[in-house]
């Protein structure tokens, strides 16, 4: 059940990658501050919108990346931020936790049709079927879709309605609805004698999905392969330790930058590194008008050019101790060997160690910091 929900929840993944205009249009609106591209799949869109960060660290945590990278098709009805910030406090805080992991899958599952439904054809549906038409989703709940004056409305077996909001958001392995509810399957108890029930074709695509993974071994970093052929920021949205870091690249709008051909090398903090900055910092970073500011704090952390930790042990070495570097924000860093350990140092006097080293791109390589580097 766990890697079948799982699958369903990449797909919602897809989601991350709307906004809350409408548009019924085969070009792409832009979502998020950011051009939604045909030609990408569900999470290359996904990581450019700063409007659905909830689902980016959803996806993350759940570590169902490859799945909505697959070929589908899927139509996905994706929550904007707002409506996530609507459940109960904590719930999302709490469905994010590792021992939730399965509970966060089947929400997310059930806002996923394994086929590709645009606008359109849902309508057509309601119409044939006198007004509404029920879908199973890839979690194995059903919905009702409703139409009135050419407006979709979504409704989940627990009664909640979700109004699309952004309609026929083209991916190359799906489209996506944008939708103002979160969407939830019946009661536990349920639930549980629905899986009892399953059809044995969800079997077939946890099969599919397990032939899709590349082999060999490959470092993990926060609980998921690092994969040498994927690019910087298509490793990291797999992190379940890197969701801040995501989250803040996205706001920066360095995507694009970190996907390019490089080489970089890049010290990624994990989300702990984060949480030590005094109280508000992360919050207030992330605002628009802070964006030149966030570019600056990130771009700290990357280096032009590929070093593996040997390269910066040799320079060390080389340098009597210590090695500057420049980075791409024109600050500078310096690494230093304490016993077998490589720490950097930033201009503001701060020290953070590596504590994950090599772990190697399409485009580079990231070394995994225990704290944020912060320009003078």
């Amino acid at each position: 059940m766990h890697k079948r929900l799982g699958k369903v929840f990449l797909t919602a993944a897809m989601v991350a990658v709307l906004s809350s205009s409408v548009s019924f249009a085969q070009d792409n609106p832009m979502v998020g501050g950011a051009p939604m591209l045909t030609t990408r799949n569900i999470i290359e869109n996904a990581v450019n919108s700063a409007d659905h960060t909830t689902l980016v660290a959803a996806v993350q945590a759940a570590g169902l990346v490859e799945t909505l990278s697959g070929e589908g098709p899927f139509t996905v009805l994706a929550p904007v931020n707002a409506a996530f910030e609507a459940l109960p406090a904590g719930t999302v805080e709490t469905l994010l936790k590792p021992e939730n992991k399965e509970t966060l899958s089947t929400i997310l599952a059930c806002h996923v049709i394994p086929a590709r439904a645009l606008a359109a054809d849902i309508i057509g549906m309601v119409e044939d079927d006198g007004g509404e038409h029920i879908v199973d989703t890839v979690g194995g709940c059903k919905l009702t879709l409703k139409a009135e004056d050419g407006k979709v409305t979504v409704t989940d077996e627990n009664g909640t309605v979700a109004n699309v909001t952004i309609a026929d958001v083209i991916q190359s392995n799906g489209v996506i609805h944008v939708i103002d509810a979160v969407l939830t399957p019946k009661a536990a108890d349920d639930a549980a004698a629905a899986e009892e029930t399953a059809p044995d074709a969800m079997a077939t695509d946890v099969m599919a999905s397990d032939a899709m993974e590349p082999e060999g071994d490959f470092p993990m970093v926060g609980g998921a392969a690092m994969y040498p052929d994927k690019d910087i920021v298509d490793n990291a949205v797999n992190s379940a330790d890197h969701t801040t870091l995501v989250a803040a690249v996205q706001a920066a709008g360095l995507v694009e930058t970190l996907k390019s051909p490089g080489p970089f090398t890049v010290f990624a903090p994990v989300n702990a590194a984060f949480e030590k900055l005094p109280a508000g910092t992360v919050d207030t970073l992330l605002m628009p008008e802070n964006k030149d500011q966030l570019v600056k704090v990130l771009t700290a952390h990357v280096v032009a050019g590929k070093m593996s930790a040997a390269d910066l042990v040799e320079n060390i070495n080389a340098h009597g101790g210590s090695y500057n570097l420049q980075t791409v924000s024109g600050d500078a860093l310096t690494a230093k060997l304490s016993g077998s350990k490589v720490f950097i140092f930033d201009e503001a006097g701060g020290a953070a160690e590596v504590t994950i080293a090599d772990v190697n791109q399409s485009n580079g390589v990231i070394h995994v910091v225990n704290d944020v580097l912060l320009p003078r």
